[in-house]
């Protein structure tokens, strides 16, 4: 009896469990994919989007999930004639804090080469359908110093005049927060 129970434990149908199991599991760390979004409506156009004056409310949360800090922004969003993006955005913590941060969105090809002041490795914004996403390493205050987190950012256009951003943040391959906020344009719709 006992032969036959390493038989089955080497051989056979635990192998084949296994490779299952660890193909669900990576295929669970997979993310989504501009592709998902592609025929997903409202149309999200960076260019119509991000114009004029918008405001912004959001959290930001620890590892764990607990959020950690509150903020409201102010973002000017202009674009030039060559078809270059500037966002200036001003945030205020609930802590007092104020930080100021002005992106640039430069045409290549279908997608804008992103940059700002504290981006240390820019990113690409890509986009599809309703979705928007970009990946790029930002410099943040820690403690007495700083430390570059890559940030997975996802943005999603709800109605003509309201996007939900999720960004999550990770140091080497650990998630480590989550900025998660709402975008909404000022004056949409206004007649006057």
């Amino acid at each position: 009896m006992q032969n036959r129970v390493i038989r089955l434990k080497a051989g056979g149908v635990w192998p084949v469990a296994l490779i299952l199991l660890m193909v669900s599991v990576l295929a669970g760390c997979a993310g989504p994919s501009l592709d998902d979004y592609r025929d997903a409506q409202p149309e999200l156009i960076p260019r119509e989007f991000f114009q004029g004056e918008l405001s912004a409310r959001g959290v930001v949360k620890n590892f764990s999930g607990k959020v950690i800090r509150t903020f409201d922004a102010d973002i000017s969003a202009t674009w030039d004639d060559d078809g270059v993006g500037t966002l200036d955005e001003v945030f205020r913590f609930d802590d007092g804090e104020v930080q100021t941060r002005v992106w640039t969105l430069t045409p290549a090809g279908d997608n804008y080469h992103a940059e700002a002041g504290d981006v240390v490795k820019p990113g690409t914004m890509r986009w599809q359908g309703n979705a928007i996403h970009m990946n790029y390493v930002l410099r943040v205050s820690y403690g007495d110093g700083t430390i570059d987190v890559r940030m997975d950012d996802w943005m999603y256009l709800i109605t003509p005049d309201t996007l939900i951003n999720q960004t999550t943040m990770s140091k080497w391959g650990v998630e480590v927060g989550e900025v998660v906020l709402v975008i909404q344009k000022l004056g949409y719709g206004d007649d006057s």
